[in-house]
């Protein structure tokens, strides 16, 4: 079985597969193979490491560390005050000031972590939600600042507001004023700043709740299928902003079953801008995401082991099409990660693309039988969830009522239950734990 308990089978042969098998080609609708026809032979993935703590100038001279060593883009962690609209010196936010990102309160804090950066060269990605808007304001006034046209400002917030109240909790609004803004957002973007994705639906915080794979993708379908469905309600033309939409997922350990989430998802949005929305513009029927390597599969015990772990999820999403992508250093399961490990990090990355051949070719595992079958079998599970969803009032029907919390924790412990007894196997953890110890004393 799979992660997401999809069976599979000891040998697999051409009756696995459907016969049209090996007729498409990498970017060509509907997109199995990739949203380009050469991949990676002509453009590389954006190397962009999650990163941001204490102040402004701290995360600064990070960034342009990172930005030395070969980085490509920049993604900004935030501070959960700032995530929540709490200024730092408000009694509230003691204790979390700096904590799990970088306290931005002003536009001088905005100035100040970009000093020296060049936003017409670099793209900046933003996990925030609640107050997206805000710091896309800031973000767009220190590049009016530094010269930059509106229209060459390049980068993504997140705005994914809907996630917040099954996974994070750092929301401010009930649902209904937050896709209200959300979509003023949108509007905007799409009018003033075309290069810049105003939304980017991130499966990722549902994973790191405790979702399978299956749930991840279907839940973050579901999430972009309702921002769709509000920018029209707006009267916003489908290609004017679609082709702006991105999204955001954690690759885990299941190495086929990532590769096969990542295939199966382009094929469904493709269909879904298509068949659903009527889109017209190829841009607007590409799946467009990111990924970060790490995340809860991070072990506290033996961290060294998740040098491993990170580097064979990087290439898991490398394989599975990725645009974007942040690999996690080894020891964030402990701590802020020191430069060392940040950079270990993103020579993982460089490794992968510069000397093991996998960006030789496009969508290199196309036509394998098993990864073709695992790959319909995903894309089947996913739509039937969506079809779940929407047949109990939609998504926010469903986080309103709690539905969608229930199924997450009811995979998150089914989960650490057969961590606990053994049956999912976790190297340092529930399988050799304590050897490396052992044999160094």
């Amino acid at each position: 079985m799979t992660h997401s308990d999809l069976p599979i089978k000891a040998l697999y042969g051409p009756g696995d597969v459907s016969p049209a098998t090996g007729e498409e080609e990498p970017g060509e609708y509907p997109f199995t193979r990739g949203i380009h026809p050469e991949m990676y032979r002509r453009r590389l993935w954006t190397m962009r490491q999650y990163s941001g703590f204490g102040t402004a100038e701290e995360t600064n001279r990070r960034y342009r560390f990172l930005l030395e060593q070969g980085g490509a883009g920049l993604s900004v962690a935030l501070d959960l005050p700032t995530q929540i609209g709490i200024d730092s010196d408000d009694e509230r936010a003691a204790g979390e000031v700096g904590k799990v990102g970088v306290a931005i309160d002003t536009l001088a804090d905005m100035e100040t972590l970009f000093e020296g950066i060049p936003l017409g060269e670099i793209s900046t990605s933003f996990t925030i939600n609640s107050t997206a808007a805000i710091l896309y304001a800031m973000y767009i006034a220190v590049a009016r600042k530094q010269d930059v046209p509106h229209g060459e400002i390049t980068g993504t917030i997140q705005n994914d507001i809907l996630k917040e109240y099954v996974s994070r909790g750092t929301w401010i609004f009930p649902p209904e004023p937050s896709l209200r803004l959300i979509v003023d957002t949108i509007e905007y973007g799409a009018a003033h700043t075309p290069r810049f994705n105003t939304i980017s639906a991130a499966g990722a915080h549902f994973r790191d709740a405790g979702s399978t794979a299956v749930q991840e993708g279907g839940f973050t379908l579901a999430d972009a299928i309702v921002y769709a469905e509000r920018c029209a309600a707006r009267g916003m033309d489908i290609d004017t902003f679609a082709p702006r939409f991105s999204f955001y997922f954690y690759t885990h350990s299941d190495f086929f079953e990532e590769i096969a989430k990542y295939r199966a998802m382009r094929r469904l949005w493709a269909r879904i801008m298509r068949e659903r929305f009527g889109a017209k513009d190829p841009r607007s029927w590409k799946f467009r995401f990111g990924v970060v390597c790490g995340g809860s599969t991070l072990t506290a015990a033996d961290p060294e082991n998740n040098i491993v772990r990170v580097a064979y999820q990087a290439l898991s999403s490398v394989l599975g099409g990725v645009q974007t992508m942040f690999t996690c250093a080894y020891d964030e399961a402990l701590a802020l990660p020191t430069e060392e490990s940040a950079l270990l990090a993103l020579r993982t990355q460089q490794i992968i693309a510069e000397e093991t051949g996998v960006t030789g070719t496009a969508d290199p595992f196309g036509g394998s039988y098993f990864l073709e079958n695992l790959t319909d079998e995903m894309e089947a599970a996913m739509e039937s969830l969506i079809g779940a969803v929407e047949s109990e009032g939609g998504m926010v029907s469903c986080i309103e009522c709690g539905l969608i919390q229930r199924w997450i924790s009811d995979s998150a412990y089914k989960t650490q239950k057969e961590i606990d007894s053994g049956e999912r196997i976790v190297i340092g953890v529930n399988r050799h734990a304590g050897e490396a110890a052992e044999s160094q004393s």
